[in-house]
């Protein structure tokens, strides 16, 4: 059994081997045939419209040389043509390739009516036929026919996502929004046409996925489409009037919503104009603002602003009142007599028609329509045409005064801007002499020539003539009297050759108003009275300071100085006295005395015509040489706590003080030093406390000012000060200080450091110096320049030295020479000016600065 089924295995496997062996030799045989091979090899091929295709025909032929007429013919057996040489390729037509031995179908591009069986044929060996057969199928890819990937729906509509698919065979759509599947329900509906959305909302917006599917042959294609929701613009609603200002600048803004956002347009109503069009217009599309640079009253219309987007568009309209600035068209000056009705009359001009009020130039308070409350003599009326756009002030004075004279402003205002204009009302009135009033008398004196001023307030202007005994000067030819006019004012110059010519003169002022007289008097000077009195109120050892009463004057003839003569008592002749003279208003002192020595004083007094009798004699010793006066700490105090508490001071800093004093009377001897001692300590119970280990004390040579320093904040210190001199010291001058709190933020430089003024001083110093030595150079070699100038001025005549000697040379120490009695002639002038600091003293005669002559 076993043997058997080993023999059947055997035989088995001899037929197969005997099969495989007839297959392989069947396959060589064919292969060693002539034929025809079309590639690709599939016998059918299958593509979509619209794609290109390739076919090849190649012979396989023990020898290519023997093919000829290789061709491609088309499914209705027709030939197909090669491309013709310079032409535009056709839908389909063949091309030789691989050197000739191929023959290749060319499809550019498949369409429905292509598809079918396509033969390739060829002769080989002239006598063989062989033929290749292909089938080319077509249909139809999937195609987006209407499926816009940007689609922008208006908000609230029922909108169509669109996706329209062609396909052959036909293919199924479905639609996808973030991955999910939508089915048709509620807001979402799947058509034909697309994916319809009922009601869109700006919550829509979004990425959709159109996906199409050809389950015949497996083809799927997605569609991503994004909807973004508009809005229509809203344009908020304008202003429906709004104010621009002639000549001005303006802008308006106009906003609006919307998506995407909308442009601005904005168009002149009147004229249908688009406003970016026009001259001095810029529109901001972006933006909506709308600029006029300068506005103009053809500007006058109404404007819509337009904003626009896709979905639509909206509008809002205003009008443009263009203002005009008030001008002030009539405003004259007026000329009325005193005590009638001043009109004062101001036109203006404007839109809308201005208002007019008045004021008193300089003023603030405007006048109100109607009577005045602070002056029923003032009314104001107004008259407006709104139509011309003019209006009329009129500010009415009854009753008219001298003080309604002056200038007046006319304000005229509206909504566009305010304008000013200034006019005068003159008042006429009769002539016045109130200025003169008040005048004195004119002195003059000796046949001195005298000046009468006469000038008259009036309008118009008054002339003027002068009266003496009620009679016209004019008419008197007097050489006496001379009358001289210079504008409005009259000068009469008397020179008194008698007595008769002192005495009233009238001046007489004349206009169309009236007439007004005023008296003028021409009084002789006379030399002071003697001085009644003078004490010495301060005496020290080397002056004494006196206190002089004055005698009475006249008015307009005032004091020009005081003068006092002063000589030891033992000598009678006041001849050879010493002699001082001060103005009115300086302390008189008496310097240079000898200490221990008795001495007699006399004064007189002095005006413009000389100097009075001596009188108020005086004797006085100087006492013995003694130590300085006390002196005086030139701080002011900010209080007194007790009478007999000394003066407190404040000090700005907190850690220095800069003490300062006047230099007293030395008493005979120079001062050569003062000492300050200055210690902190505290007030207890009215008694001042020092702390003496503290106290610093310093001498001081020839200054009068110390600056204490390292003090201590917020500190009383006793300060005291005492002048030295041979003799001693003087009594102690004290006052307390109390320094600032806190730190001191002032800086302060302990080592000596130049000024920027010193710095200049020193090269203008040097400056100075370097032209000196040039000067001296010029002077010396070429006897030029000022120097040698100044050389050549001191080589004087004879005849110059003898003037001066004629002319003498003054001392203040030399007797004075001034008109005496007989018993006592005087010799010398001298006078002395105090200028609130130092008194200065020189010599001469002092003439006064008040004459009237």
């Amino acid at each position: 059994m076993a043997a058997q089924y080993g023999r059947s295995i055997v035989s088995s496997t001899a037929v197969m081997m005997l099969l495989v062996w007839m297959t392989l030799l069947g396959m060589v045989h064919s292969q060693n045939q002539p034929r025809l091979k079309i590639l690709p090899a599939s016998s059918v091929q299958r593509k979509p419209v619209g794609h290109s295709l390739l076919l090849t025909c190649r012979p396989e032929v023990p020898d290519t040389n023997l093919i000829s007429d290789l061709r491609w013919n088309d499914n209705r057996n027709m030939t197909i043509l090669p491309k013709p040489a310079g032409q535009s390729s056709p839908l389909i037509y063949t091309e030789s390739i691989a050197g000739g031995t191929a023959l290749a179908l060319i499809f550019n591009s498949l369409q429905e009516s292509m598809a079918g069986t396509y033969f390739c044929a060829a002769s080989y060996s002239v006598t063989e036929k062989l033929n290749a057969a292909v089938v080319v199928e077509t249909y139809v890819a999937i195609t987006w026919k209407d499926a816009p990937t940007d689609q922008r729906p208006l908000m609230g509509t029922d909108y169509i996502v669109r996706c329209e698919v062609t396909a052959n065979p036909p293919a199924t759509v479905d639609w996808l929004r973030n991955g999910d599947q939508i089915k048709s329900s509620g807001r979402y509906v799947i058509e034909n046409r697309g994916l319809l959305i009922k009601n869109i909302t700006e919550a829509d917006d979004g990425v959709y996925t159109c996906r199409a599917a050809v389950m015949a042959t497996g083809e799927l294609k997605n569609r991503e489409i994004r909807v973004e929701v508009q809005i229509m613009p809203q344009v908020q609603r304008l202003p429906l009037v709004m104010d621009a200002v002639e000549g001005q600048s303006f802008s308006v803004m106009c906003n609006a919503t919307g998506k995407p956002v909308p442009e601005f347009q904005w168009i002149k109503k009147g004229t249908q104009q688009n406003a970016a069009d026009l001259d001095r217009f810029s529109v901001n599309s972006i933006t909506g603002q709308l600029d006029i640079s300068t506005v103009e009253q053809q500007d006058h219309d109404n404007y819509a602003c337009i904003a626009r987007n896709p979905a639509g568009q909206s509008d809002s309209v205003m009008k443009l009142n263009v203002l005009i600035r008030p001008k002030i068209i009539e405003f004259i000056n007026i000329t009325v007599s005193e005590n009638e009705e001043a009109v004062f009359v101001c036109k203006a001009f404007g839109r809308p028609a201005p208002e007019i009020t008045f004021r008193r130039y300089g003023t603030v308070e405007e006048y109100s329509i109607g009577l005045q409350v602070s002056d029923d003599r003032i009314i104001l009326e107004q008259s407006t045409d709104d139509e011309k756009g003019e209006t009329v002030g009129t500010l009415r004075i009854s009753k008219l005064a001298t003080t309604d004279d002056g200038l007046y402003e006319c304000i005229a205002r509206n909504r566009g801007d305010v304008a000013f204009k200034v006019g005068h009302i003159t008042v006429e009135y009769r002539p016045i002499f109130d200025h003169l009033k008040a005048l004195p008398p004119v002195y003059t004196w000796e046949e001195r020539p005298a000046n009468l001023s006469c000038f008259a307030q009036a309008i118009p202007n008054a002339t003027i003539e002068w009266r003496f005994n009620d009679r016209r000067i004019q008419d008197l030819y007097d050489q006496n009297l001379h009358i001289e006019t210079e504008g409005l004012r009259s000068d009469l110059i008397i020179t008194p050759r008698d007595r008769r010519y002192y005495t009233a003169y009238k001046c007489v002022a004349n206009n169309r108003l009236g007439s007004a007289e005023h008296i003028m008097e021409l009084r002789e000077a006379r030399i002071p009275e003697m001085v009644p009195q003078a004490k010495p109120r301060i005496v020290s050892a080397t002056s004494i300071t006196f206190d002089i009463m004055a005698p009475p004057v006249e008015p307009g003839l005032p004091l020009t100085a005081f003068s006092v003569q002063w000589k030891e008592q033992f000598q009678n002749d006041w001849n050879f006295a010493l002699n001082r003279t001060w103005s009115p208003d300086s302390p008189y002192i008496v310097e240079g005395l000898r200490p221990q020595t008795a001495y007699s004083f006399r004064f007189a007094a002095r005006n413009v015509v000389g100097l009075s009798q001596w009188g108020a004699y005086v004797d006085q010793s100087t006492p013995r040489r003694s130590e300085p006066e006390t002196p005086r700490i030139l701080h002011t105090p900010i209080q007194d706590e007790e009478e007999d508490s000394d003066p407190i001071v404040t000090s700005p800093y907190a850690d220095h003080f800069d003490m300062r004093w006047s230099i007293p009377v030395d008493n005979g001897e120079p001062i050569d030093m003062y000492r300050i001692k200055y210690c902190p300590g505290t007030k207890v119970n009215g008694y001042w406390t020092e702390m003496e280990e503290h106290c610093i004390e310093q001498d001081i040579a020839r200054m009068t000012n110390y600056e204490m320093r390292s003090l201590q904040a917020d500190t009383y210190y006793r300060i005291e000060l005492m002048a030295h001199n041979a003799i001693g010291f003087s009594k102690p001058a004290h006052v307390l200080m109390k320094t600032a709190r806190g730190i001191d933020v002032v800086l302060r430089v302990d080592s000596p450091t130049l000024s920027s003024a010193a710095v200049i001083g020193i090269v203008i110093g040097s400056v100075v110096l370097l032209l000196l030595v040039a000067d001296l150079l010029c002077c010396a070699f070429g006897n030029l320049g000022i120097l040698a100038t100044l050389c050549r001025k001191t080589k004087r005549s004879p005849s110059d030295l003898d003037d001066e000697a004629k002319l003498g040379r003054e001392d203040e120490k030399q007797p004075l020479n001034t008109p005496q009695p007989a018993a006592s002639p005087l010799k010398v002038n001298s006078s002395v000016e105090y200028d609130g600091r130092v008194v200065h003293s020189r010599s001469g005669e002092i003439i006064g600065k008040n004459s009237a002559v």
